[in-house]
């Protein structure tokens, strides 16, 4: 298992949202086909074909854990990165 594929299990096995490395989401997100923009300690990620934004900040080496729940939401909806 890759380490991309690891970060989707991570996400969608829902058992370590506080746990998740801020730079393998932000990664993972670009490996989507996410475009980012940086606004301050803002990372706003967009894509054609998906409707909502995703807002992204550190805490310390780590995602946010209700960021890393709405991620969990947007790859579920639109069925990416292998979710079922």
């Amino acid at each position: 298992m890759g380490k991309h594929e690891r970060v989707v299990w991570a996400i969608l096995s829902r058992q370590s949202d506080a746990n998740v490395a801020f730079d393998d989401l932000c990664s993972l997100l670009h490996r989507l086909g996410f475009d980012m923009r940086v606004s301050g300690s803002h990372h706003v990620f967009r894509r054609d074909g998906v409707e909502e934004k995703i807002n992204l900040q550190r805490d310390g080496s780590k995602a946010k854990p209700y960021q890393v729940r709405q991620v969990r939401q947007v790859l579920l909806k639109y069925r990416l990165g292998g979710a079922p």
